[in-house]
């Protein structure tokens, strides 16, 4: 494929680096500024095309911003842009979450640091319902019809269900509320009485000859769908260990964005494994969400807790592999994936299970608080969060400024 603007492995480097290690605030600041690089000041890429681009990575399980940082360098440098793209973008956020996993994670770690952690910790919960809120409106905008929106609600309530009652079988849910939805749309195709969701009202004029219409499924993105189902099965039998599977399910079957590592990877690492306490999970999220670069970096602090840095950078590995995979594999494909209708009903029904799931981790999150004065700061943050409208960012640095005089005048904090 001829790649937009050929520029230097250097600049990609550089450039990638800088967004990964100024990136705060999560995939909406990730795009803008991938945006202001390659479309508005360098005009790299084609602003329309780079719109594609955001869609097609939306469509895709795992970080989408992450996919959309390598599917970038791969426009501008092919393969080799692409895997330095994603390693530059990823590797600034994961030096600093890990430092900061080794002083919040210490077997004894200064009052001020137990106060912060618990404080900010706090707040995740109110983090989970307020990501839950911001991609619960499109998801429902695109189930259209009484019908859709009657098993967009039933989506979502298994999600919310299964996140509270499941625990690391969660996963099976959200892969069997896109299975149901791509099973209705292929009946409501095979019916010779069926009328497409996109067809015309009755009695409308048939489109202009000419007129531009979607493209049928061809072999080569029917091949792609074919490696993304089966991705799950073949790292499921290749696992070497507890964490490699985990951090698997968190680079592989995260679909709507990065908050869903939560209920996808707390029952594993407090509860199944042990390798982390309850205050240390939610320490390891509010880690995710205050430093620079993908969200999903949050798998490595749990690797960190189970093996130390090896586990760590073995997590991280794992969990971005399948990213790097599909776009470097696929990138050429993701044009006609989006019109497959196969693909996108899959995605109708995963998507507001993802959500219900996302909103049921907010139960045991807060369950897992365990001193009162953390129950007055979730509230806060709830408030900071759904009423005011503010950033995730400041709510988790202010939950965790709290958490700092409550810790030095006395409070337990662990």
């Amino acid at each position: 494929m001829q790649h937009d603007t050929p520029v230097s492995l250097g600049t990609v480097a550089r450039q990638w680096g800088r967004i990964g290690l100024l990136g705060f605030g999560g995939p909406p600041a990730h795009l803008s500024l991938f945006r202001e690089l390659c479309v508005e000041r360098n005009q790299w890429i084609d602003g329309r095309k780079f719109e594609d681009d955001i869609a097609a990575t939306n469509l895709l399980p795992g970080p989408a911003s992450t996919q959309l940082a390598i599917l970038t360098a791969w426009r501008l440098r092919g393969t080799p842009g692409a895997i330095l793209g994603g390693v530059c973008f990823i590797l600034p956020g994961l030096v600093l979450i890990l430092a900061l996993a080794v002083l919040f994670l210490a077997g004894d770690p200064p009052l001020w640091v137990g106060g912060a952690a618990a404080g900010a910790g706090a707040a995740v919960a109110a983090v989970a319902v307020h990501a839950a809120v911001q991609l619960a409106p499109g998801s429902w905008q695109r189930a259209a019809g009484r019908g859709a929106r009657v098993r967009w609600t039933g989506y979502l309530l298994a999600g919310g269900a299964a996140s509270v009652l499941l625990g690391p079988w969660l996963v099976l849910v959200l892969l069997a509320a896109g299975t149901v939805e791509a099973a209705v749309h292929g009946v409501r195709r095979a019916l010779p009485d069926a009328v497409p969701p996109d067809a015309p009202p009755t009695g409308t004029a048939p489109p202009p000859a000419g007129a531009e219409t979607a493209r049928p499924e061809k072999p080569g993105s029917r091949r792609l769908w074919l490696l993304l189902a089966a991705l799950p099965a073949g790292a499921a039998a290749a696992a070497l260990s507890g964490l490699t599977w985990v951090a698997f399910k968190v680079g592989a079957l995260s679909y709507g964005g990065g908050f869903v590592i939560i209920p996808l990877m707390h029952s594993d690492a407090v509860d199944r494994y042990g390798w982390m306490t309850d205050g240390q999970f939610l320490n390891a999220v509010a880690l995710g969400q205050v430093t620079p670069g993908p969200v999903v970096q949050t798998v490595a602090v749990v690797g960190y807790a189970a093996a130390g840095i090896a586990g760590g950078l073995l997590a991280t590995a794992v969990a971005f592999g399948p990213s790097f995979l599909l776009v470097v594999l696929g990138a050429r494909h993701f044009e006609r994936i989006r019109t497959v209708p196969s693909v996108q009903a899959f995605f109708h029904g995963a998507g507001p299970a993802v959500i219900g799931a996302i909103a049921g981790s907010a139960i045991p999150l807060a369950l897992a608080l365990q001193h009162p004065w953390q129950f007055g700061i979730l509230a806060l943050a709830g408030a900071w969060l759904l009423l005011l409208r503010r950033g995730v960012v400041s709510a988790l640095l202010g939950a965790g400024l709290l958490g700092v005089p409550a810790a030095l005048t006395g409070f337990p904090v662990s």
